[in-house]
């Protein structure tokens, strides 16, 4: 008997005889997106074309990417550099894969890549790494709690044991308790190697939680109790960082802020304390920079990070000083920067493709190494958009920038 094409399901789907959520159990993958395209076409009146031209295979994707499949959403990616980067992961010469739609973005990252390739390159390093799930537990009162803060700092190694049963290469850190009231949080914190671990800590905690219920009169109310926190703004995670915190700095000599930039050092300086600092401080802000977000969402769609968590990935600091020979000191410090090399969203072709121009798809050697590096590539490509905005504003030609660039 043939396969049904398209049409013949759409048309099963409209009689009846197939729910629309019955598509997702369909054998072939590729005609059950096309399918589906049709019958969203002839509800919404949506030209849908344009979705059907992709590159992974349905098949793939389905269920460990995304549900009822439509086709694939293109976004155009540009590319910045080439820049030198002295990592601790790796130290060579990159170019950085932005997926993007606004104008601009990739030629201003592009001038503070070349200011700071002028400059001898940039500096950058991984300075901490976890990542965390924070299951809470209620219990009867203050008494319980700290009976219960004192059970979880005398049996880490149980907890780890169960924890790190659940997977072949996350490992058990540390385990830290809050309490509030007769709610206590236990904030886990993995290293995940070269994957992002979302899942894997997941699954390794809900190991944990067992073992404190079993051995304690701790009740778990959720596996996730928001200290840990993920995909929402979170001081939490400025202080004590998750996923990776990395840092990037450059030092520019003052002729290069003066032929490359149009302005100087001290001007960069003010515009960074009065605008990043005490702008942000003003407004109340987790982040204290110019535009992190833009670097990090640019480069998460280009190599198939979670999107989501360019909330916590931009949660920076830019700095800048002048030098006591005149010239520019610049740092970018993400503190919660999230990011893996395998599983998720790196595994597509054209994900992978931006990985590989970095040289990190797939796992590193040792574990982690990979990962890393991401987080330093993405480190210094914040940092170039930070210079080349910042030197924009002290050139006044930000304005003037966008309009011809098209925004």
């Amino acid at each position: 008997m043939s396969q049904p094409t398209p049409a013949d399901l759409a048309a099963r789907v409209r009689d009846g005889d197939v729910r629309f959520h019955e598509l997702e159990d369909h054998a072939d993958a590729d005609v059950a997106t096309a399918a589906r395209r049709l019958l969203v076409e002839d509800a919404t009146d949506a030209d849908l074309d344009p979705l059907g031209e992709y590159a992974f295979d349905a098949e793939t994707v389905h269920g460990s990417n995304i549900e009822n499949t439509l086709g694939g959403v293109q976004v155009p990616v540009g590319v910045a550099g080439p820049v030198t980067v002295d990592g601790g992961a790796s130290s060579d010469e990159r170019y950085l894969p932005l997926a993007t739609t606004e104008g601009a973005l990739v030629a201003s990252i592009n001038r503070g890549c070349a200011v700071v390739e002028d400059a001898g390159g940039a500096t950058a390093r991984v300075t901490k790494q976890g990542m965390t799930r924070a299951p809470v537990f209620r219990v009867a009162g203050v008494a319980e709690a700290e009976a219960l803060v004192a059970w979880v700092r005398d049996s880490e190694a149980a907890l780890r044991e169960a924890a790190e049963s659940t997977t072949s290469h996350g490992e058990l850190l540390d385990v830290t308790p809050y309490v509030v009231g007769n709610n206590v949080f236990c904030r886990f914190r993995y290293d995940t190697k070269d994957a992002m671990g979302m899942n894997m800590v997941t699954i390794a905690t809900r190991e944990a939680c067992d073992v404190v219920e079993a051995e304690t009169d701790a009740s778990l109310v959720a596996l996730s109790g928001n200290l840990c926190a993920d995909k929402k703004p979170a001081a939490i995670n400025a202080v004590e960082g998750r996923g990776r915190s990395v840092v990037a700095d450059a030092t520019i000599p003052r002729e290069v802020v003066e032929d490359r930039l149009h302005t100087t050092p001290e001007a960069i300086a003010e515009i960074n304390t009065r605008k990043n600092l005490v702008g942000s401080a003003k407004a109340g802000a987790l982040g204290f920079n110019a535009h992190v977000a833009n670097a990090v969402a640019a480069m998460f769609l280009a190599t198939g990070q979670d999107e989501a968590q360019v909330v916590e990935g931009a949660n920076a600091i830019t700095t800048a000083e002048t030098t006591d020979d005149g010239g520019l000191y610049v740092s970018v410090s993400l503190a919660s920067l999230e990011v893996g090399t395998v599983g998720g969203g790196t595994k597509l072709p054209t994900q992978r493709a931006g990985l590989e121009i970095l040289g990190v798809a797939g796992g590193g050697d040792p574990a982690g190494s990979n990962a890393d590096a991401l987080a330093e590539s993405i480190a210094v490509c914040a940092l170039a958009g930070e210079l080349s905005l910042l030197a924009a504003l002290g050139s006044r030609n930000l304005s003037s920038a966008h309009a011809e660039l098209g925004r």
